[in-house]
């Protein structure tokens, strides 16, 4: 690559890494853009993987984000199937897994490399255990659910393993849900509203091991047959999807180079209020851990709307760097996080952060099915807020809740106003 046409390297064929690359074109960047990714495949959506995908709804080429063409025309140099094995980021350099071990010079450097999914040790290889993160992933569970009277062990009651165990049982399969904490989702959404999940659950036909730990996967002839659990109680299943989180995938950052640069990979790429972890170099998506102005404090955000919000931020707060003439000054990301999951004919809408929350006030509506706006925050401060089972134009209602947190008697009553209109 000549000097006279300078590279900009996105590292991550993800929703965050394509929203960047577009936002780089969109915004006038001429020179290169290479876009890598570890899978073959070309950029695409993750949600659907757990819900449609995984049911069988859709085909895998749906969850494509773009088509061929519509690449060829933002006229990426695209490294697919390609892992990044390292980075300088005093030399904006980025260092490929391939047969070459291609270095990368580069005026600037997205890091939208998401996440990985955890697993229980002594499982990898096991045939019958799965995690649910690429469109492989989604698609080798599927296969297995195609059989009927099939017996699945979610590990995990967090968001994703709730929206396996649905899907599965809608498809008419024996499902155990297995969570570390007391309640489904109770990480995020607190124990109450988690019990109420838990009631959805179990009057669907799944059955709820919750404030269990896992010991081991039992196998059979090589292949897993169950769970076993800390109090002795073993779950007989014939595969078992283990939703018990993720890991920023950061390691590859890691080395003399990033140390001698200042990188923070304590918990994903530590950012700035522009999404920058150091000169040139900036983290957009799951990855990214930045410093969000209006919360005063860091924060991580593992949602799709992020993701693409995220990688636009950061192409333009990199080229405002690059070049403040021409592209302005740079603007700190702050949103207001929002995420989504579908379970059974469940819809629930969250803005802001809800994990975390010292006070919750919940405002039930209906029990069948499930209906209830939810306040999240602090003793006098509202941080955030959840709808379940509310209609469109209600659910848009909560953003301003969160978009502009009040004291809790103004939030409660805007709360009761939106829920009613």
């Amino acid at each position: 690559m000549s000097a006279a046409r300078p590279r900009i390297a996105v590292v991550g064929a993800s929703a965050a890494g394509l929203a960047a690359a577009e936002g780089l074109r969109r915004l006038g960047w001429d020179g290169a853009i290479t876009l890598v990714g570890d899978e073959p495949h070309l950029p695409y959506d993750r949600p659907p993987l757990s819900k449609q995908v995984l049911s069988g709804a859709w085909a895998p080429e749906r969850t494509a984000l773009r088509d061929a063409g519509q690449l060829e025309g933002l006229g990426l140099d695209l490294r697919l199937g390609t892992r990044a094995a390292a980075c300088d980021p005093a030399r904006r350099e980025v260092t490929l897994d391939d047969a070459e071990r291609t270095v990368l010079t580069c005026a600037g450097v997205v890091v939208a490399t998401g996440v990985r999914a955890r697993t229980l040790p002594g499982t990898e290889g096991v045939e019958g255990v799965h995690v649910l993160r690429t469109l492989e992933d989604a698609l080798a569970l599927r296969r297995r659910l195609a059989e009927p009277g099939r017996r699945l062990a979610v590990v995990g009651s967090g968001v994703l393993g709730a929206e396996a165990a649905a899907v599965a049982r809608g498809l008419g399969h024996h499902v155990t849900l297995v969570g570390s904490r007391d309640t489904p989702m109770e990480r995020v959404l607190g124990r109450e509203v988690g019990e109420l999940l838990a009631e959805v659950h179990r009057d669907h036909g799944v059955t709820l091991h919750q404030g269990a730990t896992v010991t081991a996967i039992a196998t059979a002839g090589g292949r897993a047959s169950g769970v076993e659990l800390a109090d002795g109680t073993t779950v007989e299943a014939d595969d078992v999807l283990l939703a018990i989180g993720s890991e920023p995938a950061v390691d590859w950052l890691r080395g003399p180079a990033a140390e001698a640069a200042g990188l923070d990979l304590s918990d994903g790429l530590g950012c700035d209020q522009y999404c920058a972890a150091a000169p040139g170099l900036y983290g957009a998506g799951d990855v990214a851990r930045w410093y969000h102005p209006g919360l005063e404090r860091h924060i991580r955000v593992e949602h799709r709307m992020n993701a693409g919000e995220q990688g636009l931020a950061a192409a333009r707060n990199l080229l405002a760097e690059l070049d403040g003439e021409r592209f302005g000054v740079r603007r700190p990301f702050e949103p207001v996080p929002y995420f989504w999951s579908d379970q059974y004919d469940l819809k629930l809408h969250a803005y802001g952060v809800l994990a975390g929350a010292r006070r919750v006030q919940v405002l039930r509506l209906g029990k069948d099915p499930l209906r209830l706006a939810a306040l999240y925050g602090g003793e006098d401060r509202v941080t955030g807020v959840l709808g379940i089972g509310l209609t469109p134009r209600q659910a848009r209602g909560l953003r301003p809740l969160a978009a502009a947190p009040g004291p809790w008697e103004e939030a409660t009553a805007r709360l009761t106003e939106t829920v009613a209109a």
